[in-house]
């Protein structure tokens, strides 16, 4: 884990322009998530990017264009993608899912409470930095173990928008 790197921004906007113009409208949302979306957060420098793919199960439509890019797949789940660019000088995590998928929600709130909120960040970077000095078997119990604090963050995210008129 390392402090925050502006050059997380610019490698996402490259990595975005770069998307847009292989998939043109079948790219529903390009967005940077994950830590490396948040200034000031410590992060592992991977940059995340949710892409919107309307059915990320029909892989002829969009995951040729990807692999040209060099994105390999290393998830298949249904209705969800993860791929990845190796470059461990700049390793990208593209995660394909519908954009109306809860998910999305999930990671586009999370990201934005972060950014909004400098107590939610500093406490997600505490648990962060506690959990970074465990053994771990596998990431995925990394990512497990901080679940609880990101649920309640995002808790607070939904309690905080304000309701809709009209």
């Amino acid at each position: 884990m390392v402090d925050y790197n502006p050059v997380w921004q610019e490698r996402f906007e490259l990595r975005a322009a770069e998307l847009r113009r292989a998939l043109g409208d079948r790219a529903r949302l390009v967005e940077h998530i994950g830590s490396t979306s948040v200034p000031g957060l410590v992060a592992k420098p991977i940059v995340d990017i949710v892409l919107g793919i309307d059915d990320p199960d029909d892989e002829r439509a969009y995951l040729p264009d990807l692999e040209r890019l060099g994105y390999d797949l290393r998830v298949r789940e249904p209705r969800h993608r993860c791929l990845r660019i190796g470059d461990p000088e700049e390793p990208v995590n593209l995660h394909c899912y519908p954009p109306d998928r809860a998910e999305v929600h999930r990671y586009l709130a999370f990201r934005d409470r972060l950014r909004a909120s400098e107590s939610d960040r500093e406490r997600y970077a505490a648990v962060k930095r506690e959990l970074v000095r465990r053994q771990w078997r596998d990431i995925n119990y990394y990512a497990e173990a901080k679940s609880s604090v990101i649920d309640e963050i995002i808790a607070r995210s939904d309690r905080d928008v304000p309701p809709r008129i009209g």
